[in-house]
């Protein structure tokens, strides 16, 4: 269809010229919108319409594009300055948005700030009594991450464990895709795993200086030193006691003491002596095939603790196993019945209620019946035996009538002075609670005279003895130093000294004529009593499986240390001709300990003996030496 000549082809066609071509009406129309038609003169009438060739000359050109690119640079501004404004907002919400995060989240702190509160503090070296150290502080490094700064976290995370395989990549992944500022990647890591970590060139990724605990001797000694976690804050034993008293750095954030400027605190340990000490129970441990053996060193006359050990022990370098319930400290957290160690507590009582005294006769030919219950002797003698002989004998009979003279009420309130019934207090913070029956009875008191039917902690037990021996001053066990001025200030009596001296006695004569002769180390004056505690399975008493327990004071004349053994579950081994009793076991370890402990401690065995070991006893006309006894 042909098209219809508009009026512009007509003018075109009709004056023999050519159309505007390329420039257009809209062209056109710009133009003349933007340059006056009259270029700035002011003639009057207007000229009549020119035609477009004419005004395309170089000044009108000039002025058209000066006012076409004023036109677009309005236009560009206006899109600048809504860009602007755009950008504006978005870094605004963004800005918001972190605040609330930070809000929500973490406090507002720097790196620093977080480091600080992640690095463990500094913690005082523990030393023994003669200074060396149970326990330091090393420097050590862990490497940490800033999330928000790694660009690649998946391969972050594939290059850290590829240094670290120990270290869980699914656990790592999620940490470093937290909100978090600051998280660990892995604490106390080696000099080696250090310089590995730092030529991954990983931004974001860093290095902390933190103090690492040492404990250079192992498990020695571990129940009583304890151990710290990762942040080197104490969880037990005497790192706990630290914390508990602030006697350790108290990392106040940003200022990390250096663990030199913390002053050493001392224990009542000697390393020597708990390495002797672990020593003889790992050996016996095996010997006997026992379930658990435990031991104690104790001054008599401070009540500081030299040495004491518990097996199964851990390590407090790598306590991953040390909360497991077999490897729990025995002598201060287990509780126990303590067989016939407890007749030396049952006597002293007789003795200083002067219902008996050394002289004494106990009926000791039947059985002694309560109700439906017998109550037999071990060692039968079917005579009467006076007060040496029921100890030598360790007779039950002998120990629960002595007890029924004394009465229920009576033995109640000894055992309490004793310290017997309350759960015992000392530095560390392990310790468990008596088990007394609910109904005292007569017959509570009469098996409860020869060790059935409480369970105390065997330290416990060791305190009330150490005052048996000492001259009868009771006071607290302690794991820290103590000097007698401040032990005479703090000792109670609880027996008299005529009491005191007549237990020594008894036990020195135990030691020659009794059951104790195992520990009878020659120039050592040794006295002591063994106890033997049948187990309870299933709520019976086994007839087979037992708790045995040796108590041994050195020298019994003027005692100066007092030796625990005992052993759970014991098997008679070869040439103990089948016997499983404390004597066999417990009492032959606490030999094997004085010998070699006494002379750590600067008391070497004596060529001869005491001349007058016991003058009270002397002047009481029961003899002056317990060798003698059995004889008398």
């Amino acid at each position: 269809m042909a098209r219809t000549p508009n009026n512009a082809d007509r003018d075109a066609k009709g004056r023999g010229r050519r159309a505007p071509g390329r420039l257009g009406r809209a062209a056109v129309a710009a133009f003349h919108r933007h340059v006056p038609r009259n270029f700035g003169v002011d003639l009057e009438p207007p000229p009549p319409r020119r035609p477009l060739r004419a005004l395309l000359t170089v000044a009108n050109l000039r002025a058209f594009g000066r006012a076409l690119l004023v036109t677009r640079l309005d236009r560009s501004g206006a899109r600048i300055r809504t860009l602007s404004l755009g950008v504006a907002v978005a870094y605004g919400v963004i800005a918001v948005k972190l605040v609330v995060l930070g809000v929500s989240h973490d406090p507002p702190q720097t790196l620093k700030g977080a480091a600080d509160q992640a690095v463990s503090g500094a913690r005082p070296d523990l030393v023994d009594r003669n200074g060396e150290i149970l326990a330091t502080d090393v420097k050590t490094m862990s490497v940490f991450a800033e999330p928000n700064r790694i660009i690649d976290k998946d391969e972050a995370v594939e290059l850290i464990t590829a240094v670290l395989p120990d270290v869980d990549a699914r656990e790592l992944r999620e940490r470093l895709g937290s909100r978090k500022g600051f998280v660990w990647v892995k604490r106390q890591i080696t000099p080696k795993e250090q310089a590995e970590i730092f030529h991954l060139g990983l931004p974001g990724v860093g290095f902390l200086p933190e103090n690492k605990r040492v404990y250079p001797n192992g498990p020695i000694g571990a129940h009583v030193i304890g151990y710290v976690d990762k942040d080197n804050v104490g969880i037990a034993g005497m790192e706990k006691y630290l914390d508990q008293q602030s006697l350790t750095d108290p990392h106040v954030p940003g200022f990390v003491v250096d663990p030199e400027s913390l002053k050493p605190v001392r224990l009542s340990l000697d390393i020597r002596a708990t390495h002797a000490l672990r020593d003889e129970l790992v050996d016996g441990l095996a010997h006997w095939k026992a379930k658990a053996a435990a031991g104690v060193v104790m001054d008599v006359n401070t009540g500081e603790v030299i040495a004491l050990e518990s097996l199964p022990d851990y390590d407090p370098n790598t306590p991953v196993d040390a909360q497991d319930p077999t490897k729990i400290n025995r002598i201060n957290v287990g509780v126990y019945e303590m067989g016939s160690t407890f007749k030396a507590l049952s006597i002293a009582m007789a003795l200083d209620s002067g219902k008996v005294n050394l002289g004494s006769r106990i009926d000791a030919r039947d059985s002694l019946r309560y109700g439906r219950f017998t109550i037999h002797d071990f060692h039968a003698t079917h005579r009467v035996l006076t007060v040496p002989e029921v100890f030598t004998h360790s007779s039950n009979i002998g120990t629960a009538r002595m007890a029924l003279m004394v009465g229920v009420t009576g033995h109640q309130a000894f055992l309490r002075k004793m310290g017997q019934l309350d759960r015992l207090r000392t530095e560390l913070p392990e310790s468990a609670e008596p088990l007394v029956p609910k109904h005292w009875s007569e017959l509570n008191t009469m098996t409860i005279a020869f060790g059935q039917g409480l369970n105390v902690a065997p330290l416990q037990a060791l305190m009330a003895v150490s005052a048996l021996a000492n001259g009868g001053r009771m006071m607290a066990p302690t794991f820290l130093p103590r000097t007698q001025e401040e032990a005479d200030k703090i000792g109670r009596r609880v027996v008299s000294e005529q009491t005191s001296e007549s237990m020594r006695y008894l036990m020195r004569s135990n030691a020659t004529h009794g059951s104790a002769g195992f520990a009878n180390i020659p120039g050592y004056y040794v006295g002591g009593k063994t106890g033997t505690a049948d187990k309870i399975i299933h709520g019976h008493y086994s007839q087979d499986k037992v708790f045995t327990t040796f108590m041994a004071v050195t020298p019994a004349d003027k005692p100066k240390y007092l030796y625990l053994a005992i052993y759970d579950d014991p098997v008679a081994a070869p040439g103990d001709y089948g016997f499983h009793t404390a004597a066999w076991n417990a009492g032959r370890t606490a030999g094997a300990l004085i010998r070699r402990i006494q002379p750590l401690e600067g008391l070497p065995p004596e060529k001869d003996p005491p001349t007058n070991p016991f003058p009270i006893i002397a002047r009481l006309g029961y003899g002056a030496d317990a060798d003698r006894v059995g004889k008398e």
